[in-house]
């Protein structure tokens, strides 16, 4: 026979693993399906080497039309170079409209792909290359910060604490002057003068920190590709909303 005050400890533990299965069950990250989708394009009838084409490597997600959505416009956003360009309707439209102008040798890429997942946050990173001729092409990048609670993504602003930007800005003029030692810059002072810090839109929540990546000729030569500050999220912690700290 079990006495009193067993039965009691025996109730508290169960209700200890009701609890804690709870828990888990709360903070489990809910699983991802995603298709990724890859088209490659040249010419009709064109053979060889030089032959245009249009490579997409894009992602639909199962259960998420507002992010599908929003990757789609980003794609076709990040297809237009100057004010005159027309939107395309479509990335077929893009890729039709692009071969039946180009000429040998032009390339086009675009590419979604999911930097990372945490809880109900996901990260996708987005990616374009065109070359229509001269000594290189043009990369560009971007980030789409999707909650997929709120079913939205999620701007700089939604992710700090009122008033804080400035706040933000200021511990990304402390990243970049890491980034210029690490670089062997910070001794260089026309380097320092030709390529200051400035802010820019790309930027990812990530688990562990918050990543900006800028593009070419922003704050460093062609060269240098996407330079990337990494700042770690306890550097943030008083200017990070408290749900994403």
């Amino acid at each position: 026979m079990y006495s009193i005050a067993s039965i009691r400890h025996l109730i508290l533990l169960g209700s200890l693993l009701l609890l804690l299965g709870g828990c888990q069950h709360l903070v489990a990250e809910r699983p991802v399906e995603v298709r990724q989708i890859v088209t490659e394009h040249r010419p009709q009838g064109c053979e060889g080497d030089s032959c245009p084409l249009v490579n997409i490597d894009t992602l639909t997600f199962a259960n998420e039309p507002e992010l599908n959505r929003l990757i789609d416009a980003r794609l076709r956003r990040m297809t237009t170079n100057g004010p005159d360009d027309r939107l395309p309707a479509s990335l077929e439209n893009y890729q039709q409209r692009f071969l039946s102008t180009a000429e040998p040798g032009w390339s086009s890429y675009l590419q979604a792909k999911l930097r990372e997942q945490h809880g109900d946050f996901l990260v996708v990173e987005l990616s374009s290359y065109l070359y229509v001729g001269g000594a290189h092409g043009m990369p560009g990048r971007g980030f789409i910060n999707y909650d997929r609670e709120q079913n939205r993504e999620l701007r700089l602003e939604d992710l700090l604490i009122p008033g804080q930007e400035g706040n933000f800005w200021r511990v990304a003029r402390q990243a970049h002057q890491r980034w210029l030692v690490e670089n062997g810059h910070a001794q260089d002072a026309d380097f320092v003068d030709f390529w200051p810090f400035q802010q820019t839109p790309n930027i990812a929540l990530l688990k562990d920190s918050v990543l900006l990546k800028y593009d070419v000729y922003s704050i460093a030569p062609y060269s240098s590709g996407h330079p990337e500050l990494v700042i770690p999220r306890e550097a943030l912690v008083d200017v990070l909303a408290p749900v994403y700290r």
